[in-house]
């Protein structure tokens, strides 16, 4: 169970590697020995939010998986116990639908003839059908979560807790049954929640047609109403105007009617009157203005019904006109028409006004598939939507319809059928919410979200207007809601768990709390009212999934004491589209239970989307697989590239390929060569002393700068990780993980290549291998909660070199055995941090200059000039010149404050948006005047904090001045400056020819250490080096390596010899392949490297 021995001088395949991984972490038991670790610890809790086993893993699960596991390893790397349970979401529309599709069902008939038990049965069967893709995935993925205890929304004892935390309610009297029209998908034959209803609003076309209703006692005027939606007319019981509103009658003159509406609606019926214009006066008018009335005064006029349906039922109450305040100016007609079985505010209006009582249903003549029934004989058989052309076609033979056309909005979608939504009264069970959203808005507050703006915006916005929540669904794979009640519903008795169903029933040996099972139990009355049945509904899949927090322990049956401690969790987290989700109704139900939010931390996040910024479709295949890009660039990189984006701020991410193969190459491939540096440095290292190198952890304090600078950069990183995960701020620790890689293998390794390679002696070799061990140790630790399988290579990869633990008792096969690392702080250094920092200013700004004169930078330059008004800043610069000279391959540095003797001018900028806020119309004076704000005019700025251009005062704030150096025209072909707005430097640029050796010379170094790593050489492998220039070439080597004989030895072993030279003993082993021509090399470098075996 050994873990396979890292090789530094094969190339390393990432993916492969990582499977490897995966399979030393299932040899010795990975993440349940790390359990075993860590009991005893405090608790951690976290609560995972079920998926559909139905469907398989896209990257929004990678995504919330991925969270989920960096949250949870770092509180185990913290000291804490983690239990982490997954979950299966096993019940509702989504699989319900599946099997619809499947069967060719249609309808609640349809079940009947099946069987329920068949159905169920049918259902059973799917719910777990790809939890094989899912274990897969979310293992490859990295995730260590425990499947085998994992919990499922079908278990009895799951179940058995949703009735538990339902009885609850019901004790607290916060369920009722209710009548509401309510948004009803046809596909499913189902009504919906409200949030549910938002999931889902597409751009749609519908009809939108105006239609007359003549008035009883004048037939020759009619009310005008609009609507977008035909198929309620048949159901029509009123039409209700705005009390407040004016109404004018008119005379159709092409028509010969009377037309009653509002005025600035006229647009409505006539199109020159639309979007508010007046007609050409010179044409004929369309019609003449006859009267007007108050709203309030047409309340009670009767009005000739559409269609006569439901007139003997409804005549002596209905056809006539309401008011109310919620009709509007904006669209239609200003006069609504009210079918109050398929609409909110008609049925609160037409109930308000006795139209209809609250506990009968209105006219509804439609099935559950959104079919007319035999009540409205005419269109039976046809679908709502279906049927509105035929509707349209009889209102004009009825000589209704006065206008029609088509209207484009945004309508709402089953967001699991894709067909468009109804509302229609239904009798539904509710679970009160709207009385205590004062409640949930303060235990809201109590909680982190990260980022907040969601929690206090979007969710708290939500939670703030919160309706009663619709509970019940008129389907059949589901929790079956636990009420038996009498069939005038008088007598209604709620059951909590399986004990009391067996004792009210007589009922012995429940197993199974499903429909088929439960269905045929009978209660006897304790009022003389019969049997009572349960009711037919069974909960809303959203009603178990915000009671998991209690039912995955089948609380409060069991683990009671395991509950308390863990409630509510520490963490969950989940996708923006959960705010009107699993968020709400856990916050809901924890509200009601025990006033509390069940969770104290949350993470939200946005929604990863295609890269054209559309919907992932697998019908438009805009996305690649999520498993082959894991399986091309490993798993570490698509987390990485996750964790370290928009998404997890709860903004939208656009999936890129290439963004997953950049942190490939930039990241983790770089993290992997300076571990086999450093592999290939301690075996140098063993070969030339004779001495195993062993991390020392109390190894005198380094005395040079740069072992001291990346150790005190890692103390800082250590303080940044660990105060920013307890913040749950993830998006802020990968950049400064990155930095240090970035710190590692640019600046560390590249500065102290020729230490670590023996060039300081041994006492300075140790030191600077003991400095680069702990940083990749370092660098582990605190990432191995975001990158598992990176950290476990490397870990394993340093344990021949790492010290015999402390405690030998203590597990340290795996990086995730072991501690979040503490900080040490006799390294932090904030000097010396400062010092490197402003270095590498100052290197940057050089790098600028040569990338924008073209010169490499083996082309030795003569003089840099440095330039800061501190002296402390020049010091810093001044004690770290080595590292410049050589990064920048400058002979000489020159430091001054002297602004005269550098040429040093000032100018002004200004940002214009703000200024012009500020300034308005002499924003132009500015704007003119400041090109010619002198460098005395903008020192003076600076000094008083004000200044005068134009006429018009600027203060602080208004300008940034910055310091530049003016080169002078006819010296622009010898120096050029740059300034990052802190320090100025000015460049010699001109090519020297007595430093045209040293530039030789570094360029054969570059090639004979490209070369060495061509044939696959380690460090410690010695070799003679041969150079053979091109025919007719002098021989420029020879001259520049008299007196650096020491220097080459130490850079690449040896002294060069002419190929000429080479004994017939000597095998080649490797020759230089020229990639150039010939006419790219410079001076002196046209001549083939070869090297051969030493004996």
């Amino acid at each position: 169970m050994s873990f396979k021995k890292h090789d530094p001088s094969k190339p390393i395949h990432i993916p492969t590697t990582e499977l490897e991984v995966q399979q030393y972490w299932r040899d010795i038991d990975a993440f349940k020995t790390s359990q075993k670790l860590s009991e005893g610890k405090p608790e951690y809790s976290f609560y995972d939010g079920p998926p559909f086993a139905t469907g398989k893993p896209h990257y929004g699960h990678l995504l919330a998986g991925t969270i989920k596991d960096v949250v949870t390893r770092h509180a185990h790397a913290t000291g804490h116990h983690v239990e982490r349970r997954f979950g299966w979401d096993t019940h509702g529309l989504p699989v319900e639908h599946e099997i619809d599709k499947t069967l060719n069902i249609k309808g609640k008939d349809d079940v009947m003839k099946m069987g329920i038990d068949k159905y169920n049965a049918a259902c059973r069967e799917i719910v777990m059908r790809y939890s094989g893709e899912w274990k897969d995935t979310v293992e490859r993925m990295g995730r260590w979560i425990d499947f085998d205890t994992g919990y499922k929304t079908l278990d009895p004892t799951f179940m058995e807790s949703v009735w538990w935390v339902f009885g609850q309610l019901w004790q607290k009297n916060q369920v009722y049954r209710g009548l509401r029209v309510m948004p009803y998908s046809t596909g499913c034959t189902t009504p919906l929640s409200n949030f549910e209803a938002g999931e889902d609003y597409r751009m749609t076309s519908d009809p939108a047609v105006t239609v007359s209703f003549p008035l009883v006692d004048d037939p020759s005027t009619s009310l005008l109403a609009w609507t977008t939606t035909p198929y309620t007319l048949p159901s029509n019981l009123a039409l209700c105007v705005n009390p407040e509103f004016t109404y004018i009658k008119i005379h159709d003159f092409e028509r010969g009617q009377n037309f009653i509406l509002l005025e600035s609606l006229l647009g409505t019926i006539y199109k020159e009157y639309q979007n508010g214009k007046k007609p050409d006066a010179q044409k004929e008018p369309k019609f003449k203005k006859v009267g007007q009335f108050s709203g309030k005064d047409m309340v009670g006029w009767r009005y000739v019904p559409m269609f006569d349906h439901f007139t003997e039922q409804y005549e002596d109450r209905a056809f006539r006109v309401l008011a109310d305040g919620y009709v509007t100016d904006s669209s239609g007609t200003g006069i609504v028409h009210q079918a109050p079985a398929f609409g909110e505010d008609d049925h609160r209006i037409c109930v308000a006004h006795k139209v209809v009582r609250d506990d009968e249903i209105p006219p509804c003549p439609i099935d559950e598939a959104g079919k007319f029934t035999a009540e409205v004989p005419e269109y039976q058989g046809k679908h709502v939507k279906e049927a509105d052309p035929t509707i349209i076609k009889d209102l004009q033979k009825k000589a209704r319809l006065i206008s029609r056309s088509d209207i484009m909005h945004s309508y709402p979608f089953c967001w699991r059928s894709g067909t468009p939504l109804i509302y229609r009264a239904v009798p539904s069970w509710f679970v009160r919410v709207a009385n205590i959203s004062d409640k949930l808005v303060a235990n809201n507050q109590k909680t982190r979200w990260v980022p907040a703006n969601v929690g206090e915006g979007r969710f708290g916005g939500w939670i703030r207007n919160a309706r009663d929540w619709n509970i019940s669904r008129n389907r059949y794979w589901g929790t079956p809601i636990p009420l038996w009640v009498s069939e005038d519903y008088e007598e209604i008795v709620a059951i909590s768990s399986i004990a009391e169903l067996e004792e009210l029933s007589g009922k012995t040996g429940i197993t199974d709390l499903h429909r088929e099972s439960i269905d045929n139990i009978t209660i006897p009355s304790k009022q003389g009212k019969g049997e009572l049945r349960r009711i037919e509904e069974v909960f809303d899949c959203w009603f178990e999934s915000g009671s998991m927090p209690y039912a995955q322990s089948h609380f409060p049956f069991e683990n009671k004491e395991r509950f308390q401690k863990s409630y509510p969790a520490d963490f969950v987290s989940e996708g923006i589209d959960q705010t009107r989700g699993w968020f709400y109704t856990l916050l809901v139900l924890g509200t009601h239970l025990y006033d509390t939010a069940p969770w104290k931390n949350l993470i939200v996040t946005g929604l990863v989307l295609a890269a054209d910024g559309k919907k992932m479709s697998k019908k438009l295949k805009n996305y690649p697989d999520p498993m082959e890009v894991v399986s091309k660039y490993g798993a570490d990189c698509v987390r990485l590239f996750l964790v370290n984006s928009p998404v997890v701020r709860a903004d939208n991410l656009r999936f890129r390929e290439d963004g997953v193969r950049e942190i490939l190459t930039n990241v983790i491939l770089k993290w992997i060569n300076s571990l086999n540096f450093y592999l290939g440095q301690v075996e140098l290292y063993d070969q030339t002393t004779g001495d195993k190198f062993v991390y020392d952890h109390d190894a005198p304090k380094s005395t040079n700068v740069m072992d001291r600078w990346i150790l005190a950069t890692c103390q800082t990183l250590i303080q940044h990780v660990d105060t920013e995960m307890a913040a749950y701020r993830l998006y802020t620790v990968i950049p400064r993980l990155l930095d240090l890689i970035s710190d590692l293998t640019n600046w560390y390794i590249r500065f102290n290549r020729s230490r670590l390679k023996g060039s300081g002696g041994v006492e300075d070799t140790r030191a600077a291998l003991n400095t680069l061990y702990e940083v990749l140790f370092t660098l582990c630790l605190t990432m191995s909660s975001f990158t598992p399988f990176t950290c476990e290579t490397v870990y394993q990869a340093l344990r021949p070199t790492s010290p015999a633990p402390k405690d030998p008792k203590q597990d340290v096969r795996s990086i995730h055995f072991l501690p979040f690392p503490s900080v040490r702080a006799e390294y932090f250094d904030p000097v010396i941090e400062r010092q490197v920092q402003r270095m590498r200013a100052v290197i940057d700004l050089g790098r600028v200059i040569r990338d924008k004169k073209m010169l490499k930078v083996k082309i030795p330059l003569k003089e840099l000039v440095i330039f800061h008004h501190d002296q402390e800043y020049l010091d810093d610069v001044k004690s770290l010149e080595s590292y410049i000279c050589a990064e920048l391959n400058v002979l000489n540095i020159v430091y001054t404050s002297d602004e005269a003797k550098t040429g040093i001018k000032y100018k002004a900028e200004a940002d214009w948006p703000t200024l012009g806020k500020k300034l308005r119309k002499d924003l132009a004076k500015v704007k003119k005047a400041l090109p010619d704000m002198t460098t005395e005019q903008c020192k003076v700025f600076v000094t008083e904090g004000k200044t005068e251009l134009a006429g018009i005062e600027l203060i602080t704030g208004d300008l940034v001045v910055t310091r530049f150096v003016e080169v002078a025209e006819e010296e622009k072909n010898n120096y050029d400056s740059a300034s990052d707005n802190d320090v100025i430097i000015v460049l010699d640029i001109q090519r020297h020819p007595e430093l045209d050796a040293l530039a030789l010379l570094r360029a054969l170094t570059s090639r004979v250490n490209k070369l060495r790593k061509e044939a696959g050489l380690k460090p410690s492998d010695k070799v003679d080096i041969y150079y053979e220039y091109d025919q007719g070439e002098s021989d420029a080597i020879q001259p520049a390596l008299e007196g650096n004989e020491e220097y080459l030895v130490k850079q690449i072993g040896g002294v060069p010899t002419l190929f000429s030279q080479k004994g017939e003993d000597k095998k080649i082993i490797q020759v230089e392949k020229r990639t150039k021509d010939a006419e790219d090399l410079g001076q002196g470098e046209r001549f083939v490297l070869s090297l051969a075996s030493r004996a």
